[in-house]
């Protein structure tokens, strides 16, 4: 891990680690239908970091599993856009970071609208309804095929 120096501006940290909300069954289809990061044709990608709210940590993990997914079905959703748009999520609230989650996502530019409207799907769910801060931020990089 770098370590910040003291002009940095922004620093975030998280890990990858155990999967909280899905089955084992999710798992699989995810890790069956999950594209690799790093395509070089997946010339676009999002970080967004996401805090959820006091109320979504005071909720049991069964209470939080219903709502993520039964409810807001975000496994389900995110099948949906795969293999187009690849995900890694990390986990930052035990470390003691602002943020909870810092999703990463790369996809191709012809896959930049189904990445938005996944993005939207997943905000109108009941789920989003804990999520007390987010950042949005889009990123290209030169290389590879479609729109620029």
């Amino acid at each position: 891990m770098r370590e910040a120096t003291s002009d940095s501006a922004w620093i975030l940290r998280g890990v990858t680690s155990n999967e909280r909300y899905v089955t084992r069954a999710e798992r699989e289809q995810l890790e069956a239908r999950q594209a690799p990061l790093g395509r070089r044709d997946a010339t676009r990608a999002a970080l967004i970091p996401i805090r959820k709210s006091a109320a979504w940590w005071e909720l049991a993990q069964d209470e939080r599993r219903q709502i993520f997914e039964e409810s807001s079905h975000h496994v389900a959703i995110g099948l949906e856009y795969l293999p187009a748009v690849a995900r890694r999520l990390h986990h930052g609230r035990d470390l003691g970071e602002p943020f909870d989650f810092l999703t990463w996502f790369e996809f191709t530019p012809d896959a930049a609208a189904d990445f938005a409207e996944l993005v939207q799907r997943l905000r109108d769910t009941e789920e989003w309804h804990y999520v007390e801060r987010e950042i949005d931020i889009r990123l290209a990089r030169e290389g590879g095929s479609g729109r620029s």
